[in-house]
């Protein structure tokens, strides 16, 4: 059986992104760079808002105020174009020209239910906001991965992570700091149906 992990990386008040700031928010470093190269081969799932982004990049576009991608920003472009990605959406249509990306119309949820149970490798999303959602909602997520860059977004921040999730339950599993500043924390996540002091309906 294949294990689902959801992938964020954020600022601190929780936002996957932020006008005007380069990825990584422009702080990754050694540390964290190469643990990056050091994680097991992942088929990657994602929905068509983050195939549009990211296969933008592998192509060729430049994000908005930069003259072009940053090393860092070439290299994680360049391994994820070798990956295995499926892509989930109605609205794409085949065949998607970015190397080793499958297209799935059906279901999300039913569709990595089964990639699971058939499966045998680790499977881990990239963006995709309202993928993850949907996959946490249907307890299908069996590792939920945060790291932080040391940034708050008040006035720039975008993508919310965390706007229309359910309460969630999470037990630390792993934690660790990079280069003095980037916190990466890992959890086993459980939905809950109310919390503590509610009244179950």
């Amino acid at each position: 059986m294949s294990e689902l992990l959801v992938d964020f990386i954020t600022s601190l008040d929780g936002c996957a992104s932020g006008e005007g700031w380069p990825g990584f928010w422009g702080l990754e470093g050694p540390e964290y760079l190469a643990w990056l190269g050091e994680q097991p081969k992942a088929t990657y799932l994602m929905g068509a808002n983050t195939y549009r982004l990211m296969s933008g990049f592998a192509a060729g576009e430049v994000p908005g105020g930069q003259d072009g991608l940053r090393p860092e920003e070439e290299e994680s472009v360049d391994e994820l174009t070798q990956a295995t990605k499926v892509v989930f959406s109605s609205s794409l249509e085949d065949p998607l020209k970015w190397a080793n990306s499958t297209l799935v119309r059906d279901d999300a949820v039913e569709a990595v239910r089964t990639m699971k149970a058939n499966g045998s490798g680790l499977l881990s999303t990239i963006g995709s906001l309202s993928l993850c959602r949907s996959l946490l909602r249907a307890g299908l997520v069996d590792r939920f991965r945060v790291v932080m860059f040391p940034v708050i977004t008040g006035a720039t921040g975008e993508e919310r992570i965390y706007d229309g999730y359910p309460d969630v339950a999470l037990e630390m599993t792993d934690h660790r700091t990079f280069d003095g500043r980037i916190q990466l924390v890992e959890y086993k996540p459980s939905v809950l149906e109310h919390p503590p002091l509610a009244t179950p309906a």
